[in-house]
């Protein structure tokens, strides 16, 4: 397993996991209604909508690599790394550096 030292080495290999179109539009959807479960639990205090913003983002997700990507999230070998690249992710594609 190669060992990448930093997020700059890394988030190339990341890209290469979500090369399919389908795939990197779920994990956008995904990350977006994880902010909106997010900003809603920030708005009432339920708990059940904090809990619920990293389920429904990592869901999408793993649809995604399963079903379209047909690989292995890189979040199982490289967790915390994986987590802060798809927000990158997820950034490049709403400034159109990455195509959706």
């Amino acid at each position: 397993m190669k060992e990448y030292k930093t997020l700059k080495e890394f988030y190339p290999y990341y890209l290469s996991q979500h090369a399919n179109k389908t795939c990197r539009r779920l994990h956008f959807f995904g990350n977006l209604m994880a902010i909106i479960l997010f900003l809603t639990f920030l708005k009432t205090g339920r708990w059940g909508y904090l809990i619920g913003a990293p389920l429904i983002g990592y869901l999408f997700a793993w649809i995604g690599h399963f079903g379209f990507e047909k690989n292995r999230p890189a979040t199982f070998k490289y967790p915390l790394k994986s987590f802060i690249c798809d927000w990158i992710m997820f950034k490049d594609i709403l400034t159109r550096k990455i195509h959706f």
